[in-house]
């Protein structure tokens, strides 16, 4: 079994449960922020580190817990994973978790890039008419990659919608050639 195989089916297990009891929305968000400190403190690769005694990894994964305080279900869940030997995959699973949380709340997430910073007006405008076209809700991460020129790129999933002058310009000299 693959590793997203897995991180997708413990997802879909915890979504399960936490629509059962109407917080998965909560979940979603504990174990997106528990996999974030996790990172940075890496904390992953001590629970994973074969060097150290089962026991101790636990004991490490519970004084964590203590600390963080999530809730009694992404606290067992996580205490699920380590003892499976999936502690190593919370990322993955918390990835999936956000996808099937979007797709559950009608939600598609965007990313928009431009030449340079754009004010939030324009973040709306583009956010409403991303909306329109697909008919979600949509939340737009912004990057800025100067050699776009110009213009703007969008992404919600499979759609791309490319509006750059770089583009424009590949476009025009494609048609020059062609005759």
């Amino acid at each position: 079994m693959t590793s997203q195989t897995i991180a997708r089916r413990y997802a879909k297990a915890l979504l399960a449960l936490g629509q059962e009891d109407g917080n998965f929305e909560t979940y979603g968000q504990e174990l997106a922020a528990f996999v974030k400190v996790a990172a940075e403190s890496r904390l992953i690769d001590a629970l994973t580190n074969p060097l150290y005694p089962t026991e101790v990894r636990h004991k490490l994964l519970e004084a964590v817990l203590d600390k963080a305080g999530p809730s009694k279900m992404v606290r067992n869940f996580l205490g699920l994973l380590h003892d499976k030997g999936r502690i190593g995959q919370l990322a993955a699973i918390s990835a999936h978790l956000q996808v099937l949380v979007d797709e559950v709340k009608n939600v598609k997430r965007a990313t928009i890039v431009t030449a340079g910073p754009i004010s939030e007006a324009v973040q709306q405008q583009v956010r409403t008419t991303l909306e329109r076209l697909t008919g979600h809700t949509v939340f737009i991460e912004s990057k800025v990659d100067p050699d776009i020129i110009g213009g703007i790129v969008a992404q919600v999933g499979d759609l791309t919608l490319d509006g750059s002058v770089k583009t424009q310009l590949k476009n025009l000299k494609e048609s020059l050639i062609k005759g």
